[in-house]
């Protein structure tokens, strides 16, 4: 929740319509566009045609998501080996907008016999050549939770590439050859190999802190074939050859029941209890012993941080004393549990087996949501548009919201549900808008006693819509209703004054915001 300044002058925080002057109207440059720092609204006619066609976008729920899930840091090749990326980067397509019929003009209607996908992909890394080596083409299989999935398995960075950190890039056509967009990846850290000394807490890059995404595999002998992730499928976990899964990890409390612990801040250190989170379904492992691995042991006296490509095992808690503990493996496709045995030459050791011995990265993701279905273009649409944080402020005539976020430009403008909000374009990481007058969600505004909630969207100037999860909420101060019973009639004259009154009342009401992810 982030309330309006309680510095700001007491007044009305809506936005009452600006006058038909220069100001309220657009400035644009030689080339037709928007300057930065210049408030644009689109012009009356066009904008009820691309009105309707927002708020059927709002209800139809037609758009379309782009996921890139990948490892926070990759490990470099030297010579002529090739250390693929580990967990391979996933790209998810998901949303209903994808089997919508493209609008007719597009040049995207599918010809008679015309069949195979309808979107491929190629990804690689950014400053690369862009050859056939360097690129690897996507082709995306259909899911049974209807998303579209793919994976690059033989991506790697050879030693002659010098940076300490990259970006994935994502290439999506459509079939027919246009360009659907250019889609980046957050950025990768480059390791020469996993650190096999104490981590230290002043390498953050490295460390593993609570609330964080990661991913677990398992690998026999080195064997990229023998590679199996740690994923969920059918409601429950298993270990796939193909998909990975990301999960939350917390730092679990032993006070607490399952599934019920509070969020722990912290960086996660070995021996202390987990749990592991499904970041798409939610499922959850019971709360586990985060062990550290050397030599097919664990080492239960290790209280050191955890650090990325670390080998580790998860114990369950509890067992007979003196005992090795259980701990969490897999079975070919199955995950199990591993009865290990105490080890006969040091007590503060229990000895696994190789499926029971688990390599842990951390995982980032990005997601990118847009819809076609208003545009009438063959522009790519990227950049998309992502909004982070929302900072309102306001004071006298006009509440304005703040957009923060990246790949913002001077010709998207904001909505708040199917209301085309002024728009000021401040730079790539910045958007400003007049938060609009609550009367035009409803005629009936001056009597309503519950807040109004609308979604805050984007719009380019070609129709291209980008939804957001971010909503906006419009919260009334209580005003008696004029006309209760028992109350005597009151002249057409002072009907009108009480009206007005309430109005007033009701733009001097704090706006509150509510951010929902």
């Amino acid at each position: 929740t982030c309330p309006a300044d309680p510095s700001a002058p007491p007044g009305p925080l809506t936005h009452l319509s600006l006058p038909d002057s220069s100001e309220a109207r657009p400035q644009s440059g030689a080339d037709g566009r928007s300057l930065p720092g210049s408030w644009t609204r689109s012009s009356s006619e066009p904008s009820a045609v691309l009105r309707e066609g927002v708020r059927r976008c709002l209800q139809q729920q037609c758009e379309q998501t782009v996921r890139i899930l990948h490892a926070k840091v990759a490990q470099k090749s030297y010579g002529n080996e090739k250390r693929f990326f580990c967990p391979p980067p996933c790209v998810y397509l998901a949303g209903p907008g994808w089997r919508v019929k493209p609008v007719p003009g597009q040049g995207e209607a599918h010809q008679a016999g015309e069949t195979g996908p309808l979107v491929c992909g190629y990804m690689g890394l950014d400053g690369a050549s862009g050859s056939a080596a360097e690129t690897q083409k996507l082709n995306f299989e259909e899911q049974p939770d209807s998303r579209e999935f793919s994976c690059a398995k033989t991506l790697y960075i050879s030693d002659a590439d010098k940076r300490k950190h990259f970006r994935l890039v994502l290439r999506l056509m459509l079939r027919g050859g246009r360009e659907l967009g250019t889609f980046h990846s957050r950025l990768i850290k480059v390791i020469s190999k996993p650190s096999q000394k104490k981590q230290s807490l002043k390498n953050t890059d490295l460390c593993i802190s609570s609330g964080s995404k990661v991913s677990l595999f398992n690998r026999l002998r080195s064997q990229t074939v023998s590679t199996r992730y740690l994923s969920v499928g059918d409601g429950g976990f298993v270990a796939s050859a193909r998909q990975w899964a990301a999960f939350t990890l917390h730092l679990a409390d032993e006070r607490c029941s399952q599934g019920d612990f509070p969020p722990r801040e912290g960086y996660v250190r070995y021996g202390s209890l987990v749990q592991l989170v499904c970041t798409i379904t939610g499922i959850t492992l019971p709360p586990m012993i985060i062990r550290k691995v050397a030599k097919q042991c664990a080492l239960l006296d290790v209280d050191e941080p955890i650090s990325q490509l670390h080998k580790c095992a998860f114990q369950f808690p509890g067992g007979p004393p003196g005992g090795g503990g259980t701990y969490l493996c897999l079975a070919t496709e199955k995950v199990v549990l591993f009865q290990a045995s105490p080890c006969p030459k040091e007590a503060n050791r229990a000895l696994l087996n190789d499926n029971s011995c688990w390599t842990i990265i951390g995982t980032e993701s990005v997601e990118f949501s847009f819809s076609t279905s208003l545009a009438c273009t063959r522009e790519p649409v990227t950049p998309v548009p992502l909004i982070s944080t929302l900072e309102l402020s306001g004071g006298g005539d006009v509440a304005t919201l703040e957009l923060h976020g990246e790949n913002f430009h001077a010709g998207l403008k904001v909505w708040f549900g199917d209301v085309e909000a002024e728009t000021m374009y401040r730079s790539p990481r910045s958007l400003v808008c007049v938060v609009p007058d609550v009367a035009v969600f409803g005629s009936d505004w001056r009597w309503l006693r519950t807040p109004i909630t609308v979604p805050v969207s984007l719009v380019r100037t070609d129709g291209l819509f980008y939804p957001s999860a971010f909503s906006f909420t419009y919260t009334p101060e209580y005003s008696a209703r004029p006309g209760a019973p028992g109350a005597p009639a009151a002249p057409a004259a002072d009907a009108d004054a009480l009206l007005e009154s309430i109005h007033h009342e009701f733009t001097r009401t704090n706006f509150h915001l509510f951010i929902q992810t």
